[in-house]
């Protein structure tokens, strides 16, 4: 091979990387914003897509938050002590079986959930919408001390429900807290905005 045979070919050589290089780059441009577009927009969230959310780091007595149709949705893991306290005080609620209002069928029950140990409620208080304070701490003075089993206070108005969102006689919210529509993907996904048989 003659010399400038040797430097034609290193150029070609070069060329050949740099068009692969850029190549490389521009595919990736072009796949990026195809691969987002799989996602709902903000536009289509705020709408209504269902939301996914993670609980496999949530620990018993935490509260997670995530957005559906630009509302706050609360997920809770409930202790054991929890659960076996919601049957004990349904005389101090207004509608401990949630009969009074339109709720999923899996929320008619004392623990108002499909899995016992996890709560999934909008964080809108029913009177007026704003939004409750988590307050798990059993007999809070400040709560009513004895007759505080540990839930939800709205600052606002002074409406109190208790850790399976439902409401205490004597305040001002009429009803429980709303339970959205959701299933379970697995044991650590759920999906808040649609149910079971939204998805069959």
């Amino acid at each position: 091979m003659s010399e400038e045979e040797a430097v034609s070919y290193g150029r070609r050589k070069l060329l050949i990387g740099v068009t692969a290089a850029v190549g490389a780059v521009g595919a990736v441009g072009v796949a990026t914003p195809f691969v987002r577009s799989w996602n709902p927009s903000a536009k289509a969230r705020a709408a209504g897509a269902p939301v996914e959310a993670d609980i496999s780091q949530l620990q018993p007595g935490q509260k997670m938050v995530v957005e559906w149709q630009g509302r706050p949705v609360w997920i809770v893991k409930r202790t054991p002590e929890v659960l076996e306290a919601l049957s004990s005080f349904t005389e101090q609620l207004k509608d401990p079986y949630s009969h009074k209002e339109q709720q999923p069928e899996y929320a008619q029950n004392a623990h108002r959930s499909i899995r016992p140990d996890i709560l999934v409620l909008l964080g809108i208080c029913t009177h007026l919408g704003c939004s409750p304070t988590y307050r798990p701490d059993v007999g809070a003075a400040d709560l009513g001390g004895g007759t505080w089993h540990g839930g939800f206070f709205c600052p606002c108005h002074g409406s109190k429900f208790d850790l399976a969102g439902r409401v205490y006689k004597g305040v001002p919210a009429p009803v429980n807290l709303e339970v959205p529509p959701y299933r379970f993907l697995s044991d650590s996904i759920l999906v808040v905005g649609e149910d079971a048989e939204e998805a069959a």
